[in-house]
């Protein structure tokens, strides 16, 4: 990665631009109708972000104020809307900025606010200038969480890439969920710009010296207290990372709005067989799903006979 930028920058004018990236005006409009009342901020991020397309499920975080209501969050919710003579789809966590902001400051138990929040986002909707500011810290603070445990997980020395490949390993090893191996690598090479020059910028935000080599390679300047300190504090969130990610999930399959009109939707775009959304699968999406695999084979076997 070069890291030729512009010597003034900081870590907290990068997020600020970051943020503030163009996004589709369609995907403007969308964050805007997905905030609910008490909301301060629409953040949205993935792959759409990156490509620019509207097809599949947008993602989105809807960030609001005053306290968080729910012990385990986010709470994810599934929304389709006409927009601009198109039906998009969106998947939405939402959640107290509050909560987020202090996740993302490597507070919490938590592992996905900053390892997913270092990661390319943008802001597409607030509700004014200073819920704006706000969230911008937050995310500057995923930043330098991120970065200084990438530091105490990689070499002694190295290029930034080598620490930021550490970090997405371990973190994506201690989530419940099956990713290819390399997955690390694809984040990196798709998000080149994105990560270009962030290390230095957020070690230098928390005041974690280094010393610059041959090439883009830097040796961080980091205390071997410090280091013991942070991969403890790993450690442990690393050991409940898997059974925090399962009761997530578990909650998912109880709470998620929409949850039949997504797994609707999925079913047909992955087999090509509608399923219909009656009011009874609406409400039970869990004890409605071997009835409709069941439907969903049947449909399969007699397209197969026809054919």
């Amino acid at each position: 990665m070069s890291e030729d930028r512009d010597v003034s920058e900081t870590l907290e004018t990068r997020i600020i631009a970051a943020l503030n990236r163009p996004v589709e005006a369609e995907v403007r409009a969308f964050a805007e109708m997905l905030a609910p009342v008490d909301a301060l901020g629409v953040l949205f991020y993935g792959s759409n972000l990156r490509t620019g397309s509207l097809e599949g499920v947008l993602d989105f975080y809807v960030l609001t104020q005053g306290p968080q209501d729910e012990k385990i969050w986010p709470r994810v919710s599934y929304h389709e809307r006409p927009i601009g003579g198109a039906t998009l789809r969106a998947k939405v966590a939402t959640m107290s900025l509050e909560t987020f902001r202090t996740a993302a400051a490597g507070q919490l138990l938590d592992t996905t606010i900053w390892a997913r929040f270092v990661q390319p986002s943008a802001l597409a909707w607030e509700r004014d200038a200073e819920a704006g500011t706000k969230i911008a810290e937050a995310v500057a603070q995923a930043a330098e969480t991120a970065a200084r445990l990438a530091v105490a997980l990689g070499p002694a020395a190295g290029t930034p890439e080598d620490y930021w490949r550490a970090l997405f390993r371990a973190t994506y090893a201690a989530e419940f969920r099956v990713e290819k191996a390399g997955r690390e690598d694809s984040i990196l090479s798709a998000n080149r710009e994105h990560f270009d020059g962030l290390l230095p910028l957020a070690l230098m935000a928390q005041g974690i010296g280094f010393a610059r080599g041959a090439g883009s390679t830097i040796r961080p300047e980091m205390a071997p207290a410090q280091r013991a300190g942070l991969l403890a504090w790993w450690k442990r969130r690393q050991r409940l990372g898997k059974p925090y990610n399962v009761l997530r999930l578990l909650k998912a399959s109880t709470t998620f709005d929409g949850a039949a009109r997504y797994a609707a939707w999925k079913i047909e775009r992955h087999t090509g067989v509608p399923v219909a959304v009656t009011p009874w699968r609406e409400r039970h999406p869990v004890l409605a799903a071997p009835g409709v695999l069941w439907h969903v084979w049947r449909q399969r076997k007699a397209g197969d006979r026809a054919a």
